[in-house]
């Protein structure tokens, strides 16, 4: 098992930054990869971000892209989503999810239905 606590949510204004952070306790942090997804009400979940265990390589959705930057310190059992240039859009909860895939395929890790473990999420807010 493993449990995932979100923390750092809040409310900013347009064009504003906000970090959010996703603690890991359980088994071993650096044998998952890592990923951020985002729900709005009626929406189904959506990929936002993944990084894999070592850190080299990370995914972004098109719509975050540039704005959104994925890290984890393994030390700390952490994984963090730095956002830029938030828009009335970024509005939704967050939530960092843990997958054991072996696989780093963009096709795979990209997907809801490949991370096994999730928090609860934090909001996240953007006024316009």
């Amino acid at each position: 098992q493993v449990q995932l606590v979100e923390s750092g949510g809040g409310l900013v204004q347009a064009g504003g930054s906000l970090s959010v952070s996703c603690a890991a306790s359980g088994r071993t942090f650096n044998n998952y990869v890592m990923g951020w997804f985002r729900q709005t009400p009626g929406k189904e979940r959506e990929f936002v971000a993944v990084i894999s265990r070592g850190g080299l390589i990370k995914y972004y959705a098109d719509s975050v892209k540039g704005r959104f930057t994925i890290s984890r310190d393994n030390a700390k059992n952490t994984v963090y989503l730095q956002m830029i240039s938030l828009k009335p859009e970024d509005t939704a909860v967050y939530f960092c999810a843990a997958s054991s895939s072996q696989s780093t395929s963009s096709q795979y890790i990209t997907r809801r239905e490949t991370y096994t473990y999730w928090g609860q999420g934090t909001q996240v807010t953007v006024s316009s």
